[in-house]
């Protein structure tokens, strides 16, 4: 398992930068150029990182966060629009790998609605139902996100 160094990020956001190295949506060994690895906010992408490693740092953890999972596999999560760097360390500080994690809105099946000043986004699969995106409305955000809390909260107050 790879070490941290204390002066790092923690584990989970330090995991990122080895994610970019070996990205694998259908094979985590497969060996992936260094550059730019894509996810979008709120998903996450599998990495396996190189047997070498011992450290890793991720630039800026408000954009991307890692968790380490066992045998060097890697969750990258996508938490904020923007791109950071990922830093693949070995056991005496050399450089392994470095790469850019860009984090992307989705997609698909958002819609934008524009009323002056405020957005509002809905996501549309098949019916229109709010959903909640970095940009929103302040207002439109914050009322959503409630209502959403309280759903969970009265679905799980049962179990």
């Amino acid at each position: 398992m790879p070490r941290l160094r204390s002066a790092l990020l923690p584990a989970t956001a330090s995991a990122a930068i080895m994610m970019v190295v070996f990205v694998g949506q259908a094979h985590a060994n497969e060996p992936v150029p260094q550059g730019i690895v894509s996810v979008e906010v709120d998903n996450a992408k599998v990495i396996r990182l190189p047997e070498k490693t011992q450290t890793v740092v991720v630039g800026n953890p408000m954009i991307a966060d890692i968790t380490l999972q066992k045998n060097g596999v890697v969750v990258l999560t996508g938490k904020s629009f923007g791109t950071t760097n990922l830093i693949a360390l070995d056991g005496k500080g050399a450089m392994l790998a470095e790469s850019t994690i860009s984090v992307q809105a989705p997609q698909a099946s958002i819609i934008t609605v524009q009323r002056g000043l405020d957005r509002e986004s809905y996501s549309c699969t098949p019916n229109c139902q709010p959903s909640v995106q970095l940009g929103d409305a302040a207002k439109y955000f914050d009322d959503t996100s409630k209502q959403a809390e309280a759903r969970r909260t009265m679905a799980t107050q049962n179990r």
